[in-house]
């Protein structure tokens, strides 16, 4: 529970950081509340275990994929496994680092953004000796919430 607490509260941080480097204040953002308290937010927390295989390039961990979220919060145990597909169709190791989280940007970010913020494709291999244990917090707005590019971000004025 103190997990997930501490989760919720770095993600409405997290967002608010982001929409203000879009010049976006929380109070035009309706959804996220007078004081960017982001009520009725959904999340979930998902715990990942990726068993070790012999014969790793015969096993998938999970395929490329991008999350459908506004972000998503990864804690890696200390086994590689994440990659991110760079510009230029190559696919790069998210090496752990002690201690520290792995911020994916989620497709309902990229479209409110615009595409500023790109959704990252992503996937994970497993280990020929190691277990790999991560556990990703997702976060999204409310279910009623329609997300589209934000009126800022669009138009004639995006353009100067």
């Amino acid at each position: 529970m103190q997990y997930e607490e501490a989760m919720e509260k770095l993600a409405r941080k997290l967002m608010l950081l982001m929409l203000a480097s879009l010049r976006i204040s929380k109070e035009e953002l309706k959804w996220a509340g007078p004081r960017g308290e982001f009520k009725g937010a959904c999340a979930a927390l998902h715990l990942n275990s990726y068993p070790s295989c012999p014969n790793p390039d015969r096993a998938m961990g999970l395929a490329p994929h991008t999350d459908s979220t506004l972000l998503t919060i990864l804690y890696q145990s200390s086994i590689s496994g994440l990659q991110v597909l760079r510009e230029g169709a190559m696919w790069e190791v998210v090496h752990p680092l002690h201690g520290g989280l792995v911020i994916n940007v989620g497709d309902l970010l990229h479209i409110l953004s615009n595409g500023l913020y790109p959704s990252v494709l992503h996937r994970v291999l497993v280990n020929r000796t190691e277990q790999r244990f991560s556990i990703a917090y997702l976060y999204g707005p409310s279910e009623d919430v329609q997300i589209c590019p934000h009126e800022k971000l669009v138009g004639p004025s995006e353009l100067e």
